[in-house]
């Protein structure tokens, strides 16, 4: 069950576009529109409507189709309403009937009498069931903030995550600058959907685009570098952590060693790159991008280099170099 309040108000409520939107409207039982919606999924109450409420799911929202609709009719028509009475005996959170169908009138009264709001929408059942169930995905997801800059290169999504102060919204400012897209600055809201999905976005849509350099101060990115600099969101691919040169470590140099970092629940790669002056961290971002991409493919650079070396010495070609002239003395 969902830890969250939303209600069927909310639902109606949501400023969806284009492929998204659900196209609900409310035919009656407004009082029923503060009724919660706390579990993410949908219902097809054609079993229950028959008398079998067997694991009868009354808390997801009810979506009645032709079948639906048409065997309400007959319950009606036969006089029958003791089986639609016993389903809104139930507190379902709201019903949705699909094809721009009406339910009769009785239906009507006796949901307005149990307090539960009847929607319609003009999409056909399984597009809509197909969008509210994308719609829930998204809205019930799990979510956390943190500090960072998310950016989007080369079509990867790349978390800079580092000490305050270590230069990531600087480096993200080049990135712009070459051509690649900035998603949320300084607080990233993420959210896990479907189990394996980690997207990212500004945590607070009014300001996500701004950019804090110090020195300058606060920078529109939109309005400097155009809409094309910019997205609402975008899936977390990839977290490079910036931390200052350490000479007492030891840093990764064949990128055989594959670190990652959970975050909610996903495994996402990590990068860890030391910062200090002379090191061009966009072209190594970039680099780390196409790497990543290539990764995706099934190429992976630092495995191919090994394997070429573990040949190269089979072949007695690295012995005869080692040993060379050498070995007269």
């Amino acid at each position: 069950m969902a830890d969250k309040s939303f209600t069927v108000l909310d639902l109606l409520d949501l400023d969806l576009k284009a492929h998204n939107s659900l196209h609900l409207r409310c035919l009656s039982g407004r009082k029923g529109l503060i009724r919660d919606i706390t579990v993410p999924n949908l219902n097809r109450p054609g079993l229950a409507l028959s008398g079998f409420y067997d694991s009868f799911g009354w808390r997801r929202v009810q979506v009645f189709g032709r079948g639906e609709t048409a065997y309400l009719q007959k319950l009606v028509a036969d006089n029958n309403l003791d089986g639609i009475r016993q389903l809104f005996s139930y507190e379902i959170p709201c019903c949705v009937f699909t094809h721009s169908l009406e339910p009769p009138a009785e239906v009507i009264e006796i949901a307005d009498a149990a307090g539960c709001t009847l929607l319609q929408t003009n999409l056909d059942t399984t597009e809509f069931s197909t969008r509210l169930l994308r719609v829930f995905s998204d809205i019930f997801a799990s979510k956390k903030t943190i500090h960072g800059v998310l950016v989007e290169v080369y079509g990867v999504g790349i978390v800079l995550t580092g000490d305050s102060g270590v230069g990531k919204s600087e480096t993200a400012l080049e990135l712009i600058e070459r051509g690649h897209r900035l998603v949320a600055d300084d607080i990233i809201e993420m959210r896990c959907v479907n189990g394996n999905t980690v997207l990212g976005q500004g945590a607070n849509k009014m300001i996500s685009h701004h950019m804090e350099i110090r020195g300058l101060g606060i920078i529109n990115i939109s309005q400097l570098y155009g809409v094309g600099a910019i997205r609402e969101q975008k899936e977390v691919q990839l977290v490079v952590k910036l931390e200052e040169w350490d000479a007492n470590k030891v840093y990764d140099r064949l990128g055989t060693d594959e670190h990652t970092e959970e975050i909610l629940g996903v495994k996402i790669p990590l990068l860890e790159i030391p910062v200090k002056p002379g090191r061009n961290l966009p072209i190594i971002i970039e680099t780390a991008a196409m790497n990543e991409r290539l990764k995706s493919m099934g190429y992976y650079s630092a495995r191919e280099f090994n394997q070429n070396v573990l040949k190269w010495i089979e072949t007695g070609t690295a012995q005869a170099a080692y040993y060379g002239s050498d070995d007269s003395y």
